[in-house]
């Protein structure tokens, strides 16, 4: 049976009215079939799809983090970013939390705080999918050529803005079209581009955290995304998910095949240190949809000028249909 889904809009436009009109719940129930009625051309039990994936929202959600300038862990920006996604989120109706914990800074004499952010979307499912990305940006431009620019933070539009302009854009479909027995779970890991070069212990900061305090939480599947906005980009089968997850990797990507989004190769890619490693240690089924190499990564040219709406309408596409047809 389909479940017919009213407009957050007219679902809180009805509770207000019954909690200022008491003893009036026969008005309430005709007011409500009568808009039920309305929407069943569009959203009713008529098997209706959720919302194309266009990319535009993503576009402006990955503009709207870079104008905030870099925003590595402790920064003015990273606290203004941690509030744009929440309260995007809860615009939604998603059911907002945050992990917050607190290291040792290994390269000062202070207390990194960090804040993995938690949306999660029909939290009474028991049935749950895991969507992720990184939202911090790299407190240093190691790859810079010159010395001199190596010390800048980047602002990282394709390296964390774009993984999280896609979940938010998703966030707005999965908000006005939730996935019928199925919950969702859109994680932003803090921390993840922290360490220094060959100092793996200071990387995936927010996903090791995640992965050791899971509990009993353990969704069906997952897609971790990173540096998937880049303008022509070609995002292979990165390799450590292929290793650990062959099936959910290939069914991916011949998913993509069928669509006809020329963004993914059915090849073997490069393995990544990425946010998907502690959660595949800890026996999350997830695969990492990354572009590398990326000719930008963690340089000042990490801009939004390199970036595309086609490539993020491509991946937004792809897990948008993955999530609701897999």
């Amino acid at each position: 049976m389909h479940r017919t889904k009213l407009p957050r809009s007219f679902k809180l436009a009805l509770r207000r009215f019954s909690r200022s009109n008491p003893g009036r719940e026969a008005l309430l129930v005709g007011l409500t079939g009568i808009l039920l009625a309305a929407l069943l051309p569009v959203a009713g039990c008529d098997g209706s799809e959720p919302a194309e994936f266009t990319g535009e929202a993503a576009w402006r959600y990955l503009i709207a983090q870079c104008d905030l300038g870099p925003r590595p862990p402790a920064s003015p920006a990273h606290r203004q970013s941690i509030r744009l996604i929440a309260k995007h989120l809860e615009a939604q109706g998603a059911v907002v939390s945050f992990q917050r914990f607190e290291l040792a800074d290994p390269y000062s004499d202070r207390t990194l705080e960090l804040i993995n952010i938690i949306g999660s979307f029909s939290p009474e499912e028991s049935k749950r999918v895991l969507l992720a990305a990184h939202y911090d940006t790299r407190p240093w431009a190691d790859q810079e050529e010159v010395d001199s620019l190596r010390q800048q933070p980047i602002l990282g539009a394709n390296d964390g803005a774009s993984g999280v302009a896609v979940l938010l854009e998703l966030a707005d479909i999965v908000g006005e079209h939730p996935p019928e027995g199925t919950g969702v779970d859109l994680v932003f890991f803090d921390g993840e581009d922290y360490g220094k070069a060959e100092d793996l212990d200071h990387f995936l900061l927010g996903s090791k955290y995640f992965a050791a305090n899971l509990g009993g939480y353990r969704p069906q599947w997952g897609i971790l995304l990173d540096m998937v906005g880049g303008a022509g980009a070609r995002i292979h089968q990165e390799a450590n998910s292929l290793a650990k997850e062959p099936e959910l990797t290939r069914a991916l990507f011949a998913r993509a095949e069928a669509l006809g989004l020329d963004v993914f190769v059915a090849q073997r890619g490069q393995p990544v240190y990425d946010d998907h490693i502690p959660l595949l240690m800890a026996g999350i089924p997830i695969v990492d949809l990354i572009e590398f190499p990326y000719r930008y990564w963690h340089t000042l040219d990490d801009t939004p000028d390199k970036c595309s709406k086609e490539t993020l309408r491509q991946v937004g596409t792809l897990v948008a249909d993955f999530l609701y047809n897999r």
